[in-house]
């Protein structure tokens, strides 16, 4: 189905995390200052995490000016260095205040194969007392991820990670500007390669309209659904670094409620088991109650409705943002005019 999209971008201040490189921070009074120059990157290194590391950390050392003080006295304490972590969305951009997680992994696997969560913090900005040797750390905005490697000596350093990120915000709309029932309306976000089934690697799904999605800047292949059966929209949307996309989706479909009755206007027929096939006859859905209720993209259909050993046809068009009852009726006189009807 054709995919009808309205999009516009507008930038994201605290945006999504994908692609990072690590920039070493020269010496402040109180952080880092996170316009200092990126050093050269590192080869990539092969981890048990959920994905492919991203570009390495530097591993020039540089001391910063803590914001918290450390006890010598706890543990190993003087054994230990710091650590401190900032990251920002893009290359010209201010530092992220909150919505990051840390998580700093060991970089040699236990008994069981796996690597070793050694800390974790969550926020802006983070501060780490570690054992000297290599570390993983994996960095989660929203849903994007970035991996890289850094080694810790028994002095205190400070990295800053630039993401190269933005954002989706999702809405929806009939195609002819009429308002849609966003409360039926989803998003499932997909990447664009497929597996070795075939299938593409879906990011995120079950996203309402309003949702703000952070995600690392790519295309992506979305899907809109408007209730549960084949009002389906597909689009490729370019999410931009440091920006926020602001995607549309149109869709072309009604709410329809059919009804086996005796007359027209008359009661509805309980026990009624229907189905809704397409105009090349296949069966599109089929519910049983005197009320089923679907919403079906524009075009024509047969609602076939069997009650007490019987079956009535009744060929029904839906018209984009056209709710309505479709009345299927059982009178003699109804069921010769629609036989006239199909025969012409």
């Amino acid at each position: 189905m054709r995919a009808f999209l309205i999009i516009a971008a507008a930038f994201l201040i605290q945006g999504t995390v994908q692609t990072a490189q690590a920039e070493d921070i020269p010496l402040p009074r109180a952080k880092p200052d996170p316009n200092a120059p990126a050093p050269a990157q590192e080869d990539q290194i092969i981890n048990l995490l959920d994905r492919e590391p991203e570009p390495l950390f530097s591993d020039a050392q540089l001391p910063y000016a803590p914001t918290r003080s450390f006890d010598a006295g706890e543990g190993d304490g003087l054994g230990q260095g710091a650590l401190y972590l900032m990251a920002k969305l893009t290359q010209d951009s201010q530092p992220l205040n909150d919505g990051l997680i840390w998580r700093i992994y060991s970089e040699t696997t236990n008994a069981n194969g796996k690597l070793e969560l050694v800390a974790t913090s969550q926020g802006g900005d983070a501060e780490f007392r570690l054992d000297p040797g290599a570390y993983l750390v994996h960095t989660a905005y929203g849903y994007a991820q970035s991996t890289n490697r850094v080694v810790i000596g028994k002095e205190i350093q400070s990295k800053m990670l630039t993401l190269n990120a933005g954002g989706i915000k999702f809405g929806a709309a009939m195609k002819d500007g009429e308002g849609i029932d966003e409360e039926q309306v989803t998003f499932d976000v997909y990447g664009m390669t497929f597996d070795e089934r075939g299938e593409r690697n879906k990011i995120v799904g079950n996203v309402t309209p309003g949702s703000i999605v952070r995600l690392s800047a790519d295309t992506y292949h979305v899907v809109s659904r408007y209730g549960s059966v084949n009002a389906v929209i597909r689009a490729d949307i370019q999410v931009l670094p440091g920006k926020l996309t602001e995607a549309t989706i149109l869709h072309k479909a009604a709410d329809i409620t059919l009804k086996l009755v005796n007359e027209r206007g008359g009661e509805a027929i309980a026990n009624t088991t229907w189905s809704v096939l397409s105009a090349g006859g296949h069966v599109v859905v089929e519910a049983t109650g005197a009320f089923p209720d679907f919403v079906l993209a524009a075009g024509e259909y047969e609602a076939l409705a069997r009650n007490n050993g019987r079956t009535y046809l009744h060929t029904f068009e839906v018209v984009p943002g056209q709710d309505r009852e479709v009345e299927v009726v059982t009178s003699i006189s109804e069921l010769a005019s629609q036989a006239n009807v199909l025969n012409n």
